[in-house]
């Protein structure tokens, strides 16, 4: 098991109501799944915002980041990069969602 640090855009810290980053006991393999998994059970006002329910896919606007690496387009249950795993394992750097910017 992995505790790691992830960061909310202000939005979802509202709807889970915490301040700051959150801290997560992820058990197992360090996926996007197992992450989102740990936080919508610990954060259930969280769920359907960050993936669709019925799917589990990302939500359009929700992007995922980890020591300067765009992981959002990265199959869900694909392993974390090995370095990005062991960043985040150690807590040097935080996994971080994103709420993407759209318009003109």
């Amino acid at each position: 098991m992995s505790e790691i640090r992830v960061v909310l855009p202000a939005h979802l810290k509202n709807l889970a109501k915490v301040n700051g980053e959150v801290l997560l006991n992820v058990p197992g393999l360090l996926c996007q799944r197992t992450l989102l998994d740990a936080l919508e059970e610990r954060f259930p006002a969280l769920r359907g915002t960050i993936r669709d329910r019925a799917t589990g896919r990302r939500r359009a606007f929700i992007r995922f980041y980890a020591c300067e690496q765009d992981l959002s387009n990265e199959p869900p249950d694909a392993p974390l990069p090995p370095d990005v795993a062991a960043a985040i394992a150690a807590r040097k750097d935080p996994f971080m969602v994103v709420g993407a910017m759209a318009g003109g």
